[in-house]
């Protein structure tokens, strides 16, 4: 079974039944090593786990051989018994049984005499006796022998493969390491999917950001995700809240996600979660009071957190649940107050969940120490596990106890019991968490806003940059070539000139003349074409649409419409590699297109030509992603619709038809698509889909 895994393991990695596998694992791959004479070997001898062939060796086929001669030698003359009229009265039944693996006869007690032969059980009553008969004693024996001969065989059989095995024993220990790693990597794989996990990102500062955090041993269909930060503002978060709130699985989540993730396991949040490195994670978790030991319950949580205080490095994290809890309120809240303090002096990471209002006010009182809050529904007595960092918790012991049948006339009376301040105590703390919260909220939205209006203005800098460059560039190429032509005409009129004044005739000089006036008025023509053309075009009509060219005349440049003209009649256009914003006066229909002319033929059908003989009718999708064969698609119809193809042929394959649907979707919005339609015989069937184009 092992040799088997391992060739299957072999296959796999050469790509039999292997979806995707990161290469890190091929050298693991591929230092396993088969065996397969020894696996064919094996297989050849041993039939199951309590069988060996007869083929296995010449010698054990032959001993079956005479075990099953000898076998059907004895059931004939047996048979030959039970069914003589001269044993017909003395066995109680006409049956083959057997007996100490020798078989025998039911005999009737008062035939013992008479019937000749070996006896070898008795029944319960005593009324029958299992005889061996003596006409097959000696075949009996003869099959105890060949058993024995066959054991013997056996073990020669077995010895000769442990020999084989011995043989191979450093290849097969080799393949044993390597597929305890590679089984333990693919059930890390496993438990990823199955958490739906993602990769975290860790750091060695004490950061800790998990998003949409999920226990994974809560059902994942009702657990609710949870945001949990620490470290990066504050070193020391503090839990409030009602008992059953979820606070002791926040305090889990927290210490579980980070043991998880230094193991090399993927944590159940959401990605880009971070995670820190850290030397230790001590957690004082639940009740641990003890009969025996004579441990009260405050006893067994101070004698875990004398131990962690022992122990504590300034890189560990520390997770402690109802700090200061099962002693004196004030006393308690005292001594977790003088805890916080010290892990908080040393900057060690530490979460902690209390009950005690004086640690509230510590945690807003203190920076560096962050209050947070697990969330209760009063109105349903049920909490919604959700951290509200930032915001501490309230007890709501009145609220609840009301809502759970506690008459009113004793919640008045406890109520009665509180001062006014303490009555208004844990509302105000909340009250001023909160508006604290929502100032730093809106100056980190200020912020952003700064931020993101001062990248705008350097975009917009560097396009008029960009756009000023580009101008000077077209300006000084355009007076360069007026230079070159003005100067060719120049040494033109000038030769000209020259053969005027060396002529005599009237009649020649004004040859000369004609010539010399055509040179200067082509001269001005192709100045003349270095200018700004004049724009054959119609007024920009206020309804511009996306997609219109327009010419921008101060810049003298077609443009595309992105957006239609807002309030302020501006229009977003792209100018070549630019998005620039222009006013609709400086704007105007862009018709060069149609007017221009080479050779008596439009640019556009020039382009058009030379298109055609370059696009073919099909385009081949095989072997693409979707994504790929879309982009590939997109690009295969502009082209096909500027050479003037009518009909083209999208050759996509069969396969599991997730490029037919991709392509099919795409072409269904495609401007320039009539319709489509799968392949008839002949034309590749549902393989292909085949395109008109308008």
């Amino acid at each position: 079974d092992f040799l088997y895994v391992c060739r299957k393991v072999s296959n796999y990695a050469r790509g039999e039944g292997r979806i995707t596998v990161s290469e890190l694992l091929d050298p693991q791959f591929q230092a396993l090593q088969n065996a397969p004479e020894l696996e064919k070997e094996i297989n050849r001898c041993i039939v199951s786990e309590v069988e060996i062939s007869d083929d296995a060796s010449p010698n054990l086929r032959e001993i079956r051989r005479g075990m099953k001669s000898a076998n059907d030698r004895i059931k004939e003359q047996l048979n030959n018994i039970i069914h003589s009229q001269t044993y017909k009265n003395m066995l109680q039944d006409n049956v083959i049984t057997m007996r100490n693996d020798r078989y025998c006869v039911p005999v009737k007690m008062e035939y013992r005499s008479s019937f000749q032969g070996m006896v070898h059980d008795q029944s319960g009553s005593g009324s029958t006796l299992f005889i061996e008969p003596m006409a097959v004693v000696q075949l009996n024996n003869k099959i105890k022998e060949l058993h024995a001969e066959e054991k013997a065989e056996i073990e020669k059989i077995l010895l000769r493969l442990s020999q084989m095995v011995a043989e191979y024993g450093d290849l097969l220990l080799s393949n044993d390491e390597i597929l305890i790693h590679l089984d333990f990597v693919f059930a890390k794989g496993e438990l990823s999917l199955d958490m739906q996990a993602t990769e975290p990102i860790f750091n060695k500062k004490g950061y800790i950001n998990v998003k949409k955090a999920r226990h994974p041993l809560l059902d994942p269909k009702n657990v609710v995700p949870t945001d949990i930060y620490l470290g990066q503002d504050f070193t020391t978060l503090l839990i409030t809240g009602p008992n059953t709130g979820g606070k002791t699985v926040s305090l889990k989540t927290i210490g579980l996600f980070t043991l998880m993730g230094q193991s090399g396991l993927h944590i159940g949040a959401f990605d880009n979660s971070e995670l820190a490195v850290f030397e230790n994670v001590f957690a004082d978790i639940g009740d641990e009071q003890s009969i025996e030991q004579s441990l009260s319950t405050f006893s067994s949580h101070m004698s875990n957190i004398v131990n962690i205080l022992g122990n504590v490095t300034d890189d560990s994290l520390v997770l402690l649940d109802e700090l200061g809890a099962g002693t004196d309120p004030t006393e308690g809240a005292a001594l977790a107050i003088s805890i916080l303090k010290y892990l908080h002096s040393r900057k060690i990471r530490a979460a902690v969940t209390t009950h005690y209002s004086e640690l509230k006010v510590y945690a807003l009182s203190t920076d560096g120490v962050e209050n947070a809050s697990c969330e209760f529904n009063v109105e349903t007595l049920r909490p919604t596990y959700k951290l509200l960092i930032g915001i501490p918790g309230k007890s709501n012991a009145f609220a609840i106890s009301q809502k759970l049948g506690l008459p009113d006339n004793i919640i008045d009376t406890a109520k009665e019991l509180l001062s006014a301040e303490n009555v208004r105590f844990e509302d105000v703390i909340t009250d001023l968490e909160i508006s604290r919260k929502s100032v730093i909220i809106e100056q980190e939205r200020a912020e952003q806003f700064r931020l993101e209006a001062e990248r705008v203005k350097k975009d917009l800098e560097k396009q008029k940059d960009k756009l000023q460059e580009q101008r000077d560039k077209i300006l000084l190429e355009a007076k360069n070539e007026a230079r070159k032509l003005m100067q060719e005409a120049k040494d033109e009129v000038d030769k000209l000139l020259k053969e005027f004044t060396k002529q005599e005739t009237h009649k020649d000089k004004e040859e000369s003349r004609k010539k010399i006036k055509a040179k200067l008025a082509e001269m001005d023509s192709e100045v003349s074409k270095l200018q700004r053309p004049k724009q054959v075009s119609k007024p920009v009509p206020k309804s511009l649409k996306k997609g219109d060219k327009v010419f921008i005349n101060s810049m003298n440049q077609s443009a595309i419409v992105i957006t239609p003209p807002d309030a302020n009649n501006q229009v977003m256009l792209q100018a070549g590699i630019m998005k620039i914003k222009v006013v609709m006066s400086d704007l105007s229909l862009d018709e060069r297109e149609e007017k221009i002319k080479v050779n008596g033929v439009s640019l556009s059908a020039k382009l058009k030509s030379s298109k055609a003989m370059q696009v073919s009718t099909e385009l081949d999708l095989r072997g693409f992603l979707v994504d790929e064969g879309i982009e590939k698609c997109d690009k295969y119809i502009d082209d096909a619709y500027l050479s003037g193809l009518k009909q083209v042929t999208i050759i996509h394959g069969k396969g599991t038809g997730a490029m037919r649907a991709g392509i099919q979707g795409f072409l269904r919005t495609h401007p320039h698509v009539k319709s489509y339609r799968l392949g008839t015989f002949g034309e590749g069937e549902s393989g292909v889909t085949v395109v008109e184009m308008k």
